[in-house]
């Protein structure tokens, strides 16, 4: 006897095109052939112009469903609420905790800050579904204000922090350790494959790794201060010259940054070696052509180079001129964050259980 595939099952339902339509492609494909990896949990992600990457959870029993970043640079989950007075949750789905027969409340006000915005609100608990598992009793916050510019123009609700416990609110467990400790997850990991152009093909797994999304072996990297994914840097180099991070400097992996950001005076000199002029409007834009003329940017992690091309570290845009994607950290001025421009490049892993970081070529 011959089982339908679920694929054939869908199309004879009318409900292919909706799976096709929901869940990147490659993802689906791959699902519905029977090619995903024994005890992983998928969670796919939309990419939005390269600016940021979008999963879709729910909240609350029903589920009510938000788009979210999925966010390895904080550790708080939190989305809008119907008690949000903010013109920015005017403009997004918002949470409403009386349809939810799980919900339950602490009442304990949270203040967020991010670092082009923030978020006050409360504290509250309830069901939350990612990548197919059922997180029972998360804690989140609701948003009663937004302040400024920070939302209104989002593309995502909220914000489902990835990073470590530490950098959390005191006494609200991040939804990665609810759970592993709800024995939800076979590995005490997730990875991320960020697409470059297709913008359904990203995904956050969870819970394991999967050798189709990169090349080669991955090579691990020790968490040098386990609050961000942070890690020691050896170098940043251009044909074999060091250009900055000369003796070494650290390192934070942070998928809710889209670009490369350092200490003023080194991105400066990169700036300058690949003759980037500011705009007006701020950025530092080149002209296109030398996407094909200029080297590779290496950073040297842990002994291995991770290239990243001029194809990447340069931005095209609709006019004549190009950006670059190097940009001014606003926070510690010592500390490089490595954004989605670089990890579009490598399949990441984050390793909860041996405090280190996985990097192999993605494909």
């Amino acid at each position: 006897m011959k089982i339908k595939s679920m694929r054939e099952n869908l199309r004879e339902n009318n409900l292919l095109e909706d799976y096709l339509e929901k869940y990147p492609y490659r993802l689906i494909h791959r699902f519905l052939d029977g090619y995903l990896a024994p005890g992983v949990s998928y969670e796919p992600m939309r990419n939005y112009l390269d600016l940021v990457y979008i999963g879709i959870i729910s909240i609350g029993t029903p589920p009510q469903e938000f788009k979210v970043i999925l966010d390895t640079g904080s550790a708080d989950f939190w989305v809008p609420s119907i008690y949000c007075s903010s013109r920015a949750c005017s403009k997004h789905k918002v949470f409403n905790p009386l349809l939810s027969s799980t919900f339950v409340i602490s009442g304990r006000p949270i203040n967020l800050t991010y670092g082009t915005g923030k978020m006050l609100g409360f504290l509250a608990y309830d069901t939350v579904k990612i990548g197919g598992l059922t997180d029972v009793a998360q804690a989140f916050g609701l948003s009663l204000e937004e302040p400024g510019q920070f939302m209104e123009y989002a593309v995502f609700d909220g914000i489902l922090g990835l990073s470590y416990p530490s950098l959390s609110l005191q006494g609200a467990t991040p939804v990665f350790d609810s759970l592993w400790e709800q024995g939800l997850l076979s590995q005490r990991l997730f990875a991320f494959y960020l697409s470059s152009k297709d913008e359904k093909c990203s995904v956050l797994l969870l819970g394991g790794t999967d050798p189709s999304y990169y090349s080669g072996d991955l090579h691990w990297v020790p968490v040098s201060k386990p609050i961000y994914w942070q890690i020691d840097i050896d170098s940043i180099s251009m044909k074999g010259e060091v250009i900055a991070c000369d003796g070494g400097c650290q390192g934070i992996i942070d998928t809710g940054t889209s670009l490369l950001t350092g200490p003023p005076i080194s991105v400066l000199n990169i700036q300058k070696i690949i003759n980037a002029k500011p705009s007006k409007s701020g950025e530092y834009v080149l002209d296109c052509s030398a996407i094909n003329t200029l080297p590779d940017i290496v950073f040297a992690i842990n002994g291995i180079n991770y290239p990243v091309p001029a194809s990447a570290y340069i931005q095209k845009s609709y006019s004549q001129t190009c950006q670059s994607n190097f940009e001014q950290g606003m926070d510690d001025p010592e500390i490089w964050v490595l954004g989605d421009v670089f990890l579009r490049l490598y399949f990441t892993v984050f390793d909860r259980e041996n405090n280190r970081i996985g990097l192999a070529p993605a494909v």
